[in-house]
C-alpha cells in the first residue's frame, strides 16, 4: 500500500458541510496534513469562527469559508471558482453536506419537506461533483469522496426518506466512478451512530443501551470518519473507485439498534 506523508500537502480540497460534526473534522485534518480547503457551509459567522481557529492553531493548510445553500448549483460553480482563484486547483471534493428536515412515516411526508432533502442530498451531490469536474478535474487528477450512511442499507422507523437519499448516495458514487474515470476516483464513506449534533436524536438518552449493541462498544466520532475519509482520499486507495467503505464500528453485524424517530424533532447538517 503507497501512503504517501505529501498525498495532500500543498493541494486543495473542497469540503461541504466542513464547519461542524463530521465535516470540520474532515476539514481540520485535511489542514492538518498541509491541504488549504475552500470549508463550505450555510453560516458566515459559524465560518470566520473556524478560520480563525484554525489560524490561531498554526495549521499547515490555510481555510477559507464560503458560505452557501449546498442545494443552488449556482453556488457549487461560484465556490469552484473561488478554490481556483485562491488557491489554483480543486485535488479533493468531500460531499459531506446533508439534511434531513423530517423525521416520521413516508406515508405523512410533505412535498416540501422531501424536495428540500432531496435538492442537498442528491442533486446537491451531483451539482458539486459537476462544478469540481468542470473547474478543474475533467483535465487533471482527482479524489472525489462522498459521505453516505449505514442507513443507505437499511430500513430504520421514521428516518426512511433520508435512508433513501443516502442509498442513492452509493449509487450516484458507482455512477459517477465510471464517469469520472480514469483520471478522477469517486469513492463514499458509509458511517454509522457518530457523536454529532445532527445524530442527537439517534441516541440521546439511549447511549448505554446504544453503545452495548456496538461490537466495539462505543459510538463513532467525527475524527473516526475524517480518518476514513483521508484513506479513500489519498494514494493508499488509488486503485479503489466506486467502493463505500462502512465504518460503524461493526453495528451492521449486530442487532437492531436505531430507535423509532416519529416524534423527535428535524435537525439539518
Amino acid at each position: 500500500m503507497n501512503i504517501s506523508a505529501d498525498d495532500f500537502k500543498g493541494r486543495t480540497a473542497i469540503v461541504t458541510g466542513g464547519s461542524r460534526g463530521i465535516g470540520r473534522a474532515i476539514t481540520w485534518e485535511l489542514a492538518s496534513r498541509g491541504a488549504d480547503v475552500l470549508v463550505v457551509s450555510r453560516k458566515q459567522a459559524t465560518l470566520d469562527a473556524l478560520t480563525a481557529e484554525a489560524a490561531e492553531a498554526g495549521l499547515p493548510g490555510r481555510l477559507e469559508g464560503f458560505a452557501a445553500n449546498v442545494g443552488d448549483p449556482d453556488a457549487a460553480v461560484a465556490a469552484a471558482a473561488r478554490a481556483m482563484d485562491s488557491f489554483g486547483s480543486i485535488d479533493f471534493l468531500v460531499n459531506n453536506a446533508a439534511t434531513n428536515p423530517y423525521y416520521g412515516d413516508l406515508v405523512d411526508l410533505d412535498h416540501a419537506r422531501a424536495a428540500k432533502i432531496v435538492q442537498v442530498n442528491q442533486f446537491g451531490l451531483v451539482a458539486w461533483v459537476s462544478a469540481a469536474w468542470k473547474a478543474w478535474m475533467s483535465d487533471h487528477d482527482g479524489s472525489v469522496v462522498n459521505v453516505s450512511s449505514v442507513g443507505g442499507y437499511g430500513v430504520d422507523r421514521g428516518i426512511g426518506y433520508y435512508n433513501a437519499t443516502k442509498a442513492a448516495v452509493i449509487h450516484l458514487t458507482r455512477q459517477l466512478s465510471v464517469e469520472l474515470a480514469p483520471h478522477v476516483r469517486v469513492n463514499s464513506v458509509a458511517p454509522g451512530v457518530v457523536r454529532t449534533e445532527m445524530s442527537r436524536a439517534l441516541w440521546e438518552g439511549r447511549e448505554a443501551e446504544l453503545e452495548a449493541a456496538i461490537p466495539l462498544q462505543r459510538f463513532g466520532e467525527p475524527e473516526d470518519i475524517a480518518d476514513a475519509v483521508m484513506f479513500m482520499l489519498g494514494s493508499g486507495s488509488q486503485w479503489l473507485t466506486g467502493q463505500t467503505l462502512v465504518v460503524d464500528g461493526g453495528a451492521a453485524n449486530a442487532p437492531k439498534m436505531v430507535p423509532a424517530l416519529v416524534d423527535r424533532e428535524p435537525n439539518s447538517g
